[in-house]
């Protein structure tokens, strides 16, 4: 019984993990990646549109993103959404295209990034723990309804800590390739 309690849980804890790695994706960390500013919202006729609908984003050079847009009078919209964002670029609108040219990081920011990674990092954990307590609770009331046993129950728990166990340490294996990325200079 514990087992389809903990397997109807697996799918969440991978869209945990999905969603830490999507963060991830938009964190700078000195090269260029399409991931920084395709979920930038513009304003696409009077809708905000994830930049991702709007052009196709290339990285033409390793500190190079490129934005071609497939309509041009949203040139200046997705300019205004670089520069209002929180990414501190600097697009270069030359008519055609946006360029944008990654800085390299100095080891403040480096550090201030890994910061920011941490927390991102300790979210996932969060969110993967919010999910084993789902299945405790799941599993305790199997055990109250009579479905399971008390031995069942406590396996399951043990099985449920190994599961959770298993996906913190995917967490921490990703944190800690990011980390390396972010401080490499």
């Amino acid at each position: 019984m514990y087992k389809e309690i903990i397997d109807k849980k697996n799918p969440e804890l991978n869209k945990s993990i999905e969603h830490f790695i999507e963060e991830l994706g938009q964190l700078r960390t000195g090269r260029a990646s399409a991931a920084i500013v395709e979920s930038l919202l513009v304003d696409y006729y009077g809708a905000k549109s994830p930049l991702k609908q709007v052009a196709s984003i290339t990285i033409p050079e390793p500190r190079t993103i490129m934005i071609a847009p497939w309509d041009k009078d949203t040139l200046v919209s997705i300019e205004k959404a670089i520069q209002d964002s929180h990414l501190n670029l600097n697009p270069n609108n030359d008519g055609q295209v946006i360029r944008i040219n990654i800085p390299p990081l100095n080891e403040e920011r480096r550090k201030d990034l890994v910061k920011v990674l941490n927390q991102k990092a300790e979210d996932a954990r969060i969110s993967i723990r919010k999910h084993r307590e789902d299945a405790w609770d799941e599993i305790q009331e199997a055990e109250k309804a009579g479905l399971m046993g008390e031995d069942d129950k406590f396996a399951g728990k043990d099985k449920l800590q190994e599961v959770v166990d298993s996906f913190n340490k995917k967490v921490e294996e990703i944190r800690a390739k990011k980390e390396e990325e972010i401080l490499k200079v």
